[in-house]
């Protein structure tokens, strides 16, 4: 059986404290079925050394290459220039604060033999502590965008997906959820696959908390508006479904669950409020500075449900 060929894009901005070890953990993937053509980071007006540092990874290696934004324009127009430079019929986007388990490209390409499959999307795992507040927030998000994802996918933070298509909307501010859209428009198929680890770092502090949150509820709302489509996570019915079964499994937290909920609740109003309000649409972010320190101690292993 001939492999698959796969390209992954990195998109970067200042993650000179993260960038070596993730080329690194794709470049020692476990593979069977698939094959990795190319690495293309595409670094938007960094200036903290992360091309210095990818420029010295490329000379070693010529399957990595670099593409240099010198303007900000917005993760999906990075994404775009990935598209717009890659080889390989199959995509892979990872951002640069994230790191896969060893064999996670291999579970995200090989449901590529199927025709009908157009995205997958692996397991989001947080490293923050859920003894704060925040970290109680950041792991309860996570967790139910799991649960969630098993009864209808919701992708993230490190998808795949056939080249279909040759951009996505440059203004999106939750790229993911363009692809999606733009997968689900040709009739093909969303598949979330659990196994499939990537470690990430969610914010911990309230503030950056907020931030994100709000910004990912604008883009939510941008992306109904302009391309019609809702992921999963703005279904009323299956939230309620999910939020009843934490009630039930964690009846100790209780009091933090509400406490998030109406965090939650406050992010989507302040999200509305900035699209139809002050007509904002945050597609060139303020970074949460708190999610860039990603520690990489962890088992690469499986996760419980």
């Amino acid at each position: 059986m001939d492999s698959i060929r796969c390209s992954i894009g990195i998109i970067v901005h200042n993650e000179a404290a993260n960038i070596a070890r993730l080329i690194n953990a794709l470049l020692k993937q476990k593979l069977v079925l698939v094959e990795i053509a190319e690495i293309i980071v595409v670094s938007s007006a960094s200036t903290d050394g992360t091309d210095d540092i990818v420029r010295a990874l490329a000379s070693e290696n010529p399957r990595i290459q670099l593409i240099i934004e010198k303007e900000r324009k917005g993760k999906s127009n990075a994404i775009n220039l990935f598209i717009s430079s890659a080889e390989s019929d199959i995509l892979i986007i990872e951002s640069g604060d994230t790191l896969p388990d060893s064999d996670t490209v291999e579970l995200l390409v090989s449901p590529f033999q199927k025709e009908s499959v157009g995205m997958t999307g692996g397991r989001p795992v947080p490293e923050n502590s859920p003894a704060t507040f925040t970290g109680y927030c950041v792991n309860l998000l996570w967790r139910l965008h799991h649960r969630m994802a098993l009864i209808a996918p919701k992708l993230g933070e490190m998808v795949a997906f056939r080249r279909i298509f040759t951009a996505i909307p440059a203004k999106s501010a939750v790229d993911e959820a363009s692809i999606e859209a733009l997968i689900r428009e040709k009739g093909l198929e969303l598949r979330y696959i659990p196994e499939a680890i990537i470690h990430n770092k969610g914010p911990e502090t309230m503030v950056d908390f907020i931030r994100q949150r709000r910004r990912i509820a604008t883009g939510h709302l941008w992306l109904k508006k302009t391309q019609h489509y809702a992921v999963s996570s703005q279904k009323g019915n299956l939230l309620f479904i999910l939020a009843t079964s934490e009630f039930r499994d964690n009846p100790g937290q209780i009091c933090r669950l509400w406490g998030a909920i109406f965090l939650e609740v406050f992010c989507r109003f302040l999200g509305w409020f900035d699209l139809v309000i002050r007509k904002k649409n945050p597609f060139k972010w303020e970074i949460a500075t708190t999610t860039k320190n990603l520690s990489g101690d962890f088992a690469d292993n499986r996760k419980e449900s």
